[in-house]
């Protein structure tokens, strides 16, 4: 009785908890939200101005009494209120779409090792912020599920989810994450290669959404078809004054470079620990890029010349995790044994 209650008013959400962005799925609607993973405050107050879009346009832009932060470093939370603020909103406009009214179950996806205290902070986060169940799984497992990998069978898949903080590269077999590394080569590090780059060579500072535009328009990590270039405009660190520069293909190139070969060192690291029997699989299937990072032109050329393995960008690569976590969420029964950890405040009936 209870279960059919619950079936017919409450909410199945699924979050693809990001460094940069939020992505929130929301049973038979799909992805719903998809907003950057950021909250302003009034410093003098301590109350919330705004989150997410809106938020975004006011980093580097806000007065003094007002700032705009990260809540999660590294695609784990740093500001647990401040978290526990965001995943409220997103819950709230969730429940809106849906038009539901029970307190919903909630699947949040999570960086492969992350511990087991920082795993509690996510689930209590939600807890606090409206979720009835919540589940946790890993972000490179969702990922596989999004996609449509057979990570039940006896199969060895690979995928690679370069997100905004972190870069999860896993080996997945018979439900489980066969081999793993986490680390902090992703979007918001290639960020601020641009930005140190330029103002190595062109004396001058640019802020981080600019770089983060120029890698986007122009950024890659082996060359291209053509040259392109872009107009950064910053702070002269000789003169003080506005200046404006152009940069090109092969610049950000450079910039992207030192860190870029740090990701394909740790991929080499994960492949070389793999079990033979599983590694064969992999070279067969290939290795699967998922995240904005995937997105970076020329990657998968490289990561295929450095590898002698076959490497294919997912569909929509972006919103992999967060599909992932739908399915596990329509499908409890088959993938409950995926999760890393869940609780619940009642069992139904």
């Amino acid at each position: 009785m209870f279960e059919k209650f619950y079936q017919l008013f409450s909410n199945d959400i699924g979050i693809d908890l990001g460094t940069a962005n939020t992505l929130v799925y929301v049973r038979d609607h799909g992805i719903v939200l998809n907003e950057p993973s950021v909250v302003a405050l009034n410093k003098k107050t301590g109350s919330v101005v705004a989150i997410g879009s809106q938020a975004k346009q006011m980093l580097g832009r806000t007065p003094g009494h007002v700032i705009a932060i990260r809540p999660l470093v590294d695609g784990v939370i740093s500001n647990f209120e401040v978290t526990e603020e965001m995943l409220s909103y997103l819950i709230g406009k969730a429940n809106t779409v849906s038009k539901k009214s029970v307190r919903p179950r909630v699947v949040i996806g999570v960086p492969s090792g992350i511990t087991s205290v920082e795993t509690r902070a996510v689930y209590d986060a939600a807890k606090n912020a409206g979720a009835r169940e919540v589940y946790i799984i890993e972000e490179p497992m969702a990922a596989a599920i999004g996609i449509n990998l057979p990570v039940k069978e006896p199969v060895g898949n690979m995928v690679i989810d370069i997100g905004g903080g972190t870069t999860d590269i896993a080996v997945i077999s018979l439900g489980g994450i066969v081999r793993s590394k986490n680390l902090h080569i992703a979007g918001d590090r290639l960020n601020n290669d641009v930005i140190n780059y330029v103002r190595d060579e062109f004396r001058v500072l640019i802020g981080e959404r600019t770089a983060e535009s120029v890698k986007i328009a122009i950024g890659s990590a082996a060359k291209g078809a053509g040259p392109m270039e872009a107009v950064i405009r910053g702070r002269d660190l000789v003169t003080g004054l506005p200046r404006e520069v152009i940069v090109t293909d092969t610049d950000i190139r450079e910039a992207l470079a030192p860190s870029i070969m740090g990701l394909v060192d740790a991929v080499k690291e994960v492949i070389e620990t793999t079990p033979p029997e599983v590694l064969s699989d992999v070279m067969s299937r290939g290795i699967i890029l998922v995240g904005g990072g995937a997105l970076l032109r020329g990657l998968d050329t490289l990561l295929i010349q450095m590898l002698n393995v076959p490497i294919y960008v997912a569909n929509d690569p972006l919103t992999a995790v967060a599909r992932g976590a739908g399915i596990v969420l329509e499908n409890m029964d088959i993938y409950k044994d995926v999760l890393i950890g869940y609780e619940t405040d009642v069992s139904p009936e």
